[in-house]
């Protein structure tokens, strides 16, 4: 038995007047990763055993389904493209590949079915779709090294995440329970979810070493699809045909005494600046000065015991703003001082500028020797010195005694 492509023109309504089984999958929610094929009965053909194909019946495959006749829970034959297939129990198998190429018939080879027992031929359909919102969390908070903390930390993690079927036959073989006739993802999902959760506090430990803060961790759903991809994909596409599509995280919360770590040292560095630290002390005061105006036994007791208490603490106060106000002067100096060497870094970079040469004395002239002469022969090689130009007024310029051009003497 197998399948062949079915005559667009022949599968229409002349159907429904005949003696012939149509099969089309059941309703496919968006957490339905498996489904079996039902009869549609149509006209007075409404009786016949389930678990039989007749030949001539024809199966409708849609878009992102993928479609498996067994007979006697064996495979023998699939298709992974959308149209109209008609059984026929003198054809062999045609294995209509669609997208998954060579792959898909490595697996048909290793469940394909040995010898037919024709009275439990069913049709099942397996949804290639992305099977999104599965739900998660960590049981247990997981342990997050923390670099800009400093400290070991302990997170629980909540959010939902998305696989994709990429070797149907294998995902049939391995993961849909034996006799099922239609399977949500919740159904067989506890020992996938173990898994994942193994692998996510694993790839939050990788995001860990690599140095994420974890404040930043909600934010890298993206990169965390990725750290999952590289911990569970190899091992869920050999053993079971799927893949981690998307992980979403919808919150991320510290345990307890995390949280207290986070606030010390946010605390820590808020007071580490004089100018909050010293608004801190002035806010004190003044809500201690509010509080004396509200005192049951009245207003004059409560600013009476004010008083003891800026006499018994005043010191004290008086010495942490002095040290607060010292602070910032120190730090208003720095920047002063960072500010001064940036605006004379320019000055020192620039190169000094090159002394001007001295301008050469009136009716001085330069010798072939390089010598600077001022009389009529060089005082360092004794040549004389070279006859000196002259412009006629017709415009000629000259050396000699006469113009070249007009004759008129040299003035």
């Amino acid at each position: 038995m197998g399948i062949i492509k079915a005559v667009l023109e022949g599968v229409g309504s002349s159907l429904a007047d005949q003696w012939i089984d149509v099969v089309e999958p059941e309703d496919m929610g968006d957490q339905t990763v498996f489904v079996r094929g039902v009869k549609v009965k149509k006209g007075s053909n409404t009786k016949g055993n389930d678990d039989y194909i007749t030949d001539g019946s024809v199966i409708h495959v849609y878009d992102n389904q993928f479609m498996i006749l067994t007979d006697g829970g064996k495979v023998i034959d699939y298709s992974a493209e959308p149209g109209y297939y008609k059984v026929q129990n003198a054809a062999a198998p045609s294995l209509f590949n669609g997208q998954f190429g060579a792959s898909i018939k490595e697996s048909f080879e290793r469940i394909k079915f040995g010898g037919m027992t024709p009275q439990s031929q069913k049709v099942f359909f397996i949804n290639l779709q992305e099977i999104k919102g599965i739900k998660f969390g960590t049981r247990n908070p997981v342990n997050y090294f923390d670099n800009f903390y400093n400290a070991e930390l302990f997170i629980r993690a909540h959010g939902t995440y998305s696989i994709k079927i990429t070797d149907p036959l294998k995902f049939y073989a391995e993961a849909i329970p034996r006799n099922a006739e239609k399977v949500e993802i919740n159904e067989i999902n506890e020992q996938y979810l173990s898994e994942f959760l193994e692998a996510l506090q694993a790839s939050i430990n990788q995001m860990s070493a690599d140095g994420e803060r974890i404040s930043f961790v909600t934010s890298k759903g993206r990169e965390l699809s990725k750290y999952m991809a590289n911990v569970l994909d190899e091992d869920w596409k050999q053993m079971r045909g799927m893949e981690i599509q998307a992980v979403g995280l919808a919150s991320i919360s510290y345990d307890e005494e995390s949280q207290k770590l986070i606030n010390k040292r946010n605390e820590g560095a808020m007071l580490s600046d004089p100018t909050i630290r010293e608004g801190y002390v002035q806010g004190q005061i003044a809500q201690g000065i509010n509080a004396a105006g509200s005192n049951a036994n009245g207003a004059a007791m409560g600013f009476m015991g004010v008083g003891m208490g800026m006499q018994a603490g005043g010191a004290f106060m008086g010495a942490a703003s002095q040290t607060n106000m010292q602070q910032m002067q120190m730090q208003q100096q720095q920047q002063m001082q960072q500010q001064q060497m940036q605006q004379a870094a320019p000055q020192q970079a620039a190169p000094a500028a090159a002394p001007a040469a001295a301008a050469p004395a009136a009716g001085s002239w330069t010798c072939e020797c390089g010598q600077v002469n001022t009389g009529k022969f060089c005082s360092n090689c004794g040549k004389p010195a070279p006859a000196a130009d002259w412009t006629c007024s017709c415009g000629q310029v000259n050396t000699g005694k006469f113009c070249s051009n007009c004759g008129s003497p040299r003035p």
